[in-house]
């Protein structure tokens, strides 16, 4: 099936396993919380039992080697208008969604620390935001 929009993500390398896995969990939930189209229908097993249904969806994962090149992925997405979603280095010492929200207020799109970014939208402006930038290995 061909999607007319695309959701990809861009974390960076230098990151622990587990803080790259962890920002990729928070930044996917948050494509699927505001756009419930991109999300499918519960899946029931013969069973009968119910379970969280996926983003429909296929979720690139790309790889920045450095914060020029997660930064320059951030302002290329702003300029195409693709909807945003930010992890930054403040967020690895909070412990909850207020400490969260106090975090990203303290600093402006120049002077935040962004580990990791996705971004949804038309699949040629996701393209253009991308462009340059590896799969994630």
């Amino acid at each position: 099936m061909k999607y007319d929009n695309k959701i990809a993500m861009v974390i960076k390398n230098n990151l622990m396993d587990w803080q790259k896995l962890n920002v990729a969990s928070f930044l996917a939930s948050s494509v699927a919380i505001q756009f419930p189209e991109t999300h499918g229908k519960p899946f029931i097993n013969a069973s009968k039992s119910e379970y969280l249904p996926f983003i429909k969806h296929p979720v690139l994962v790309y790889k920045a080697d450095d914060q020029a090149q997660i930064n320059r992925a951030f302002l290329r997405a702003k300029e195409r208008e693709l909807h945003l979603g930010i992890y930054t280095n403040a967020l690895f010492s909070t412990k909850n969604e207020d400490e969260n929200h106090i975090e990203i207020s303290k600093f402006t799109d120049e002077t935040q620390e962004l580990v990791g970014i996705i971004m949804y939208g038309e699949n040629k402006k996701v393209n253009k935001a991308l462009n340059g930038l590896k799969f994630h290995e």
